[in-house]
């Protein structure tokens, strides 16, 4: 069937992405998008683009009606779903059929054979695939989930049987803590993804996260196209990909090429898909879940494959046959990918929202980056935080890691906090150098004190006090900068950040020297001073009074990020202790506790449950409380 306008009914860089090779095949594209994407690149880049509604996902990018009303208005003949939202939803699979559309993506059965974890275990159970010993069985009951999870034996993981991404998934690793792991996973799994139902299975201690790529097309066809390497996780997401694995010799990966070849088949596929498998030390591997739609992390395999995974789904999707044969899949080199999330890995990996000042994505040998960032686009707390995926390719893996270490020291991001820093730390640690990393590679290096925050070098402070001297130095002609009517004098210039405070002595001639080759931005009363990939924001509290410069650490409970004020659990009056929650706020689908820091009594509130926030609105004024010990 010949394809021309394609919809993609997805959002940034997923949206970017596809559109970026669909419109070099020739296609018209259209962008969809919601009141809080109004603004955003991948609506520019499209042909044309149709708004789908409010800012929530549920009234626009995960409403089903809305996506395929823009289709009709706009006259696309066929559907993207990019990865995430509706991708690995049966419902909108089968809509678009019936609509008229060719759906981009798998056929909805073989969607719902990989949707509930339970059914899709024991259905690759039946098709010779090796699976992790667990239950999956339809006695639910707590009693029988206790005896079963005793008859595998602990440690084991309580998993959601419907859903993903951490949620509803508990590993349990002594007998007195079975029942209320049990007992929260299901309470979770219901408000999660509206079903209970959940799996046991063994954990595999230490083990590494490999998936293989697999495609397969309307003429029989099912390949792999290697494996990629996504042992790098924080609470079950992923942090770094790579390809090839580096556990992986040509043995292992047609052995695990040939079970995910044998788990498409057993669904009847078609399209893009990944079949995810735990990798134990002993070489044995075990089949975790299909996700039916291509992946956050496919660059790396088209970086070592050539290979375009977009253009395959083009062109299964337009009826022809697989470009290529199993045995005409080459692999060069290696590739490694990391996430660049607007999070505070510092702060427990709280997503941050807010403004990119400024955008500045690297370049160079083997760099790519997947994004739909601009200057003054706003993270909001409605969608995922990530803001690129940067990927390096090399001969390579050392070559590739360290290419990938550059393009992170050259990115330019200002404005909302990001994991920058820390990709840069776990990439430049000894484990993953060695290619070592599993699945417990950040607990065990990055956890308490190993994840405190970096401070600001001496260098931090002294460029953000150079910048502000001449910031305001430059209100006056050149030869009355830094006069005094007595002897010159040093500027003192007073900075706060993260509640430490300093006074710094600037000279003219110590603010030109120190110039400004680190990328910075100036945002009303606060600075931003990047140096060696640590972006520290200051506060300029120079012209401040004394109790207005301490406000930062006088008790004030600033929201993190812009979101939903879910619950208060504090009245004025209250006495509350250190890390008592005081406030539950809702930002990215997640809730967030908001703790007191100190022993100290709630002077005020200045929000109501229900209300909508900025990021550092002024939530709570605490006072210290006599009362305290």
């Amino acid at each position: 069937m010949k394809l021309s306008k394609i919809l993609v009914a997805n959002r940034g860089e997923i949206a970017w992405r596809v559109m970026r090779t669909a419109k070099a095949m020739g296609y018209r594209t259209v962008a969809v998008y919601s009141d809080a994407d109004r603004l955003a690149p991948h609506v520019g880049y499209a042909d044309e683009a149709r708004h789908i509604g409010p800012s929530p996902v549920g009234e626009s990018y995960l409403n089903i009606e809305r996506i395929l009303d823009a289709a009709r208005r706009s006259g696309a003949d066929a559907v993207h779903p990019g990865y995430g939202f509706l991708s690995e939803n049966e419902a909108f699979a089968a809509a678009c059929e019936t609509a008229g559309l060719v759906f981009i993506g798998p056929p909805p059965a073989a969607i719902a054979a990989m949707g509930n974890k339970a059914a899709a275990k024991r259905r690759m159970i039946d098709a010779g695939v090796p699976c992790v010993p667990g239950y999956q069985g339809a006695d639910q009951s707590d009693a029988n989930l206790e005896t079963e999870a005793r008859r595998i034996g602990l440690p084991v993981m309580v998993k959601a049987a419907a859903g993903g991404g951490g949620r509803g998934m508990r590993l349990v690793e002594r007998e007195a803590d079975l029942l209320e792991a049990i007992r929260t996973a299901r309470t979770e799994a219901e408000s999660a993804f509206g079903s209970g139902e959940l799996i046991l299975e063994k954990a595999v201690v230490d083990a590494r996260h490999v998936e293989i790529q697999v495609f397969a097309d309307n003429h029989g066809n099912v390949i792999h196209l290697g494996e990629r390497d996504c042992s790098v996780q924080r609470r079950h997401q992923k942090v770094i990909e790579e390809a090839p694995s580096p556990a992986a010799d040509t043995g292992l990966r047609h052995r695990m090429g040939a079970a995910a070849v044998a788990a498409a088949r057993a669904i009847g596929y078609r399209g893009a898909g990944t079949v995810e498998f735990l990798l134990a030390a002993d070489g044995a591997f075990y089949f975790l879940e299909m996700n039916t739609r291509l992946q956050v992390e496919h660059p790396v395999t088209e970086m070592i494959t050539g290979q375009d995974l977009v253009a395959w789904q083009l062109k299964v999707a337009s009826g022809e046959a697989l470009p290529l044969t199993q045995e005409q899949i080459a692999f060069s080199g290696h590739a490694i990918e990391v996430r660049l999330y607007a999070e505070d890995a510092y702060a427990g990996f709280l997503p941050q929202t807010g403004r990119i000042a400024v955008w500045r994505p690297p370049t160079g040998p083997g760099i790519r980056v997947d994004h739909g960032m601009k200057d003054g686009l706003v993270i909001s707390p409605y969608y995922d935080s990530m803001i690129a995926k940067v990927i390096a390719h090399g001969a390579t893996r050392e070559e590739a890691r360290v290419r990938l270490v550059r393009a992170l020291r050259q990115t330019v991001v200002l404005g909302s906090t990001t994991n920058r820093h820390f990709l840069i730390r776990l990439l430049e640690h000894p484990e993953f150098t060695a290619g070592q990393a599993t699945t417990a590679f950040i607990d065990k290096h990055f956890s308490g004190d190993a994840l405190a925050p970096p401070k600001a070098s001496d260098v931090h402070w002294q460029r953000a006090a150079a910048l502000l001297w001449r910031q305001s130095a430059e209100r006056y002609p050149a030869a009355l900068r830094g006069w005094r009517n007595s002897n010159p004098e040093p500027t003192p210039i007073r900075l706060v950040a993260d509640n430490e405070e300093q006074t710094l002595l600037m000279t003219a001639a110590e603010a030109e020297a120190i110039g400004d080759a680190a990328p910075f931005h100036i945002e009303g009363d606060d600075i931003i001073v990047d140096h060696e990939a640590l972006t520290v924001r200051f506060t300029d509290k120079t012209y401040a009074p004394p109790a207005a410069a301490a406000a930062g650490s006088d008790g004030k409970l600033r929201a993190p990020m812009d979101g939903r004020i879910v619950a208060i659990k504090v009245a004025a009056g209250d006495s509350v202790s250190r890390g008592q929650t005081l406030i539950v706020l809702e930002a990215m689908k997640i809730q967030h506790q908001l703790k007191a820091g100190l022993d100290a009594r709630i002077e005020s509130i200045t929000v109501r449950e229900g209300q909508q926030v900025a990021n550092r609105t002024v939530l709570v004024t605490l006072a210290a409380d006599a009362a305290a010990p």
